[in-house]
Parts: C-alpha cells; sequence; structure tokens
C-alpha cells in the first residue's frame, strides 16, 4: 500500500501570507516568470468557476474575469512542507516527496514498528496534525484521491481491489497534471523544467478537447493510437490511468544548511554577484558542513514586491571551492522576476569530505595557506564562529558606510 500525505491548496495559503481573508474570493497562484502561461493553485470559490492547477491563464480569466492571481512564494510553502516531510521521516517514513503539500511513503516498512495500517495512519496523521490528510492506495493517483476525499475528524481513506479500480476510473484527465514530467532518472524532488511542465500541459489540453475526459476513458484507449498521436508523454498517461506503478523513489534526509542575506533597495549587477559571493563564503564557513563538499544547491530569494523565488542547481561535482560555487550560481541571477529584499542560499545534498590528491611536495605557499587555516580553525575554536573575519567591498561607491563593505568569514581553506 501507499499512502498519501497532503495538505490542501499549501503552495496558495504560503502565498496569500497574513491575507488569508482572500481565501474566501476567487484566488489562483499568478504563472510562473519564464514558464507557461497556466495559474497554479486555485481557492474553492475559484474552483467553483471551473478554474484548477495547470489550466491556461487566458481560459482562467474567461471563466472568471474577478480572479485575483498572486504570485507564488516556494520558498515559504517549502520551508512549511519540508518541518512536515521531517516528521514523517521522523517515525522512519521513506518519503517521496511530489511538490510543496504532497508526498507518498510506503506503508509495509512501517508496520513492523506500528503494527496495522490503521496504526500506521493514526501515527502519521498525528505528526503531521491538521489540515494535513492522509489516504492509502495501491497506487499513488488512488491514494491522493482518497487523501483528498478524506474529510476532518474521520480516519484516513483506504481504498483497494474493485474501489480503487473504480475510484482510478472515474478521476478527470486533470488529475494527471503534475505526474507526466517525472521519467525514470529524475529525481522526483526536482521542480519540472518549463519545457516538461508544456509538453504536460500540451497532452492533457489535447485529451480534454478530444473528449476524454476521465482516465478510465483513457485506459481504454489503444496504445498505438496515444503513441501515434501524443508520443511519450500520452503513453505515460495511458499507464498511469490503468493503474501501472514505478517503485517509489525516496529523497535523501536535507541538510539543515541555510544561509540568508538582506539586501538593499536596488541592488543589481555586480552588487548583486557580490552578495552572492558573501553568501556562498557563509555557507562554507557553517559548522554544519563540517568539511564535506555540496553536491547540489538552492539559490533562493524574497522578492520585494511579494512572493518568493528559488533555482536549484547540481554540481556535476561535488565541491567546496568558492569561486566553482559562485561560478555555477552567478547565472542564476538573471532568473530573478524581480528586485530581491533577501538572498538565500540553501545546500540541499553534501557530498564526502574534500579528498583531492595532494602534491607529494607542498610549495611554500600551501604550507601557509595550511597554517592558516589552522590558526583560523583554533581562533575559532576558542572564540566562536565570528572569531576572524575579513571585509568583502559590496559597493565602494555608495553613499551610505554600511553599504560599502560587508563582514564575511574568513576561509579556513582554499577548499
Amino acid at each position: 500500500m501507499i499512502v498519501c500525505a497532503f495538505i490542501p491548496r499549501l503552495s496558495l495559503t504560503s502565498a496569500l501570507g497574513n491575507r488569508r481573508e482572500l481565501i474566501g474570493r476567487p484566488v489562483a497562484l499568478a504563472p510562473r516568470p519564464g514558464g507557461p502561461q497556466v495559474v497554479g493553485e486555485a481557492s474553492g470559490a475559484a474552483q467553483a468557476f471551473g478554474i484548477r492547477a495547470g489550466m491556461r491563464l487566458a481560459e482562467a480569466l474567461s471563466r472568471c474575469p474577478a480572479l485575483v492571481l498572486v504570485p507564488a512564494d516556494p520558498v515559504r510553502a517549502d520551508a512549511v512542507w519540508e518541518d512536515s516531510l521531517q516528521r514523517l521521516e521522523a517515525l522512519g517514513a521513506a518519503v517521496e516527496p511530489a511538490h510543496p503539500g504532497e508526498a507518498f511513503f510506503a506503508a509495509e516498512p512501517l508496520r513492523a514498528v506500528c503494527g496495522e495500517l490503521e496504526a500506521v495512519l493514526g501515527r502519521a496523521r498525528k505528526a503531521l496534525r491538521p489540515p494535513a490528510r492522509l489516504g492509502a492506495g495501491p497506487n499513488r493517483l488512488c491514494a491522493q484521491a482518497a487523501a483528498a476525499r478524506m474529510r476532518a475528524r474521520r480516519p484516513p481513506l483506504v481504498v483497494s481491489g474493485d474501489a480503487a479500480r473504480r475510484l482510478l476510473a472515474a478521476l478527470p484527465v486533470a488529475a494527471l497534471h503534475g505526474r507526466l514530467g517525472a521519467g525514470k532518472k529524475r529525481n522526483p524532488s526536482d521542480h519540472a523544467s518549463p519545457g516538461r511542465v508544456a509538453e504536460e500541459v500540451a497532452c492533457i489540453d489535447a485529451l480534454e478537447r478530444l473528449g476524454v475526459r476521465t482516465l478510465g476513458e483513457l485506459a481504454a484507449l489503444p496504445a498505438e493510437a496515444i503513441a501515434d498521436r501524443f508520443g511519450e508523454p500520452g503513453l505515460r498517461a495511458l499507464r498511469l490511468a490503468r493503474g501501472a506503478e514505478e517503485p517509489l523513489r525516496p529523497r535523501r534526509p536535507r541538510e539543515n544548511l541555510v544561509e540568508h542575506l538582506g539586501l538593499p533597495e536596488a541592488m543589481s549587477g555586480q552588487q548583486l554577484e557580490r552578495a552572492l559571493g558573501l553568501l556562498v563564503e557563509r555557507l562554507l564557513a557553517n559548522p554544519v558542513r563540517a568539511g564535506r563538499t555540496i553536491r547540489k544547491l538552492s539559490l533562493e530569494a524574497r522578492l520585494s514586491a511579494g512572493g518568493g523565488w528559488r533555482s536549484e542547481v547540481t554540481l556535476r561535482r561535488a565541491s567546496a571551492n568558492a569561486e566553482w560555487l559562485r561560478l555555477a550560481l552567478v547565472p542564476r541571477l538573471a532568473e530573478l522576476p524581480g528586485p530581491a529584499g533577501v538572498l538565500g542560499l540553501r545546500a540541499l545534498e553534501l557530498g564526502p569530505e574534500v579528498g583531492d590528491q595532494a602534491m607529494l611536495a607542498p610549495s611554500p605557499e600551501d604550507e601557509r595557506r595550511d597554517r592558516l587555516a589552522e590558526a583560523v580553525r583554533q581562533a575559532r575554536a576558542a572564540g566562536g564562529r565570528d572569531a576572524i573575519l575579513r571585509v568583502l567591498e559590496i559597493d565602494p561607491d555608495s553613499r551610505v558606510p554600511e553599504r560599502r563593505m560587508l563582514l564575511t568569514p574568513f576561509p579556513e581553506s582554499p577548499e
């Protein structure tokens, strides 16, 4: 049995923040900058007009001209969802996150600890707390549908056998949104690229225009016709509609290694790059890293106009070289949709400790760096992390002294 942990409209409520009164109005997440022009999660009032996640923006506005679009805040949503995932992992669950507000895990490994399936669901429900919902089924689609149908103060819904087949056949084709872009080699926790999202939206829209409304109708179509008309995305949709399921791909537990930096107004260009360099050095000096290399990073920003932004970078080779990390991250600054008030850098995956083969006879420069690094470590052991700092120029021409230079942790070693 696959269990789905589901928090309805997590991305939408995170984007609204303190404006919770808007949840009773037709509200939806605005399209991502540079991505397909489709709306995100929608409120109940918006869904009453037929608006759903993945619908094209023009169609959503034609159905409800009074629709309010709010910019997404993936940073806040990920923070809330990460706390929920860590609660599940504390129970021993190997969690596969689909997107903020939806994750899956296998129930069988936990039955040896918790007992029957009902006990597993009860402990998971207690760990997550409301408004989280739980459901179980033979595949991801059935488990998610069961969790979405769960009612408050009632036991989680479990479907199997004929009930699961009927539930799967009755689901609308729109239930495939967010599920066609993940191939076997792709990490499910990664965000889908705009190209994959556009391909998925085009496939589902075409199915609906051809009159295929439910997964049962899709499952009855021949595979040859689907392959000829839709290609690989259509075949993936057909396999899901027929109940085929790939093995769960649990994530690696995330390291709590993150740094944030408040930015002055209108910072851009070289100033923003220098701020990024400061974040890289702070991240490398964080004691949580414990000398390990970094394999995957997330560059995050809180936008001045509201909302958030994030971009993930996976290195070909795990490294702790500040210059290499900065060069890999700088191009992502051009993707910022607007001025940022806070810039953040998070290490998503760590690699092994630095293990490059050393020279047979170290040079005098290397010996000097090693002695300096040892002095820095001893000073920090005695006086704390901020015992030794260095001055980093940010905006030398600024009239405000506080903006000209910043203090940054002194690197212990060139790596």
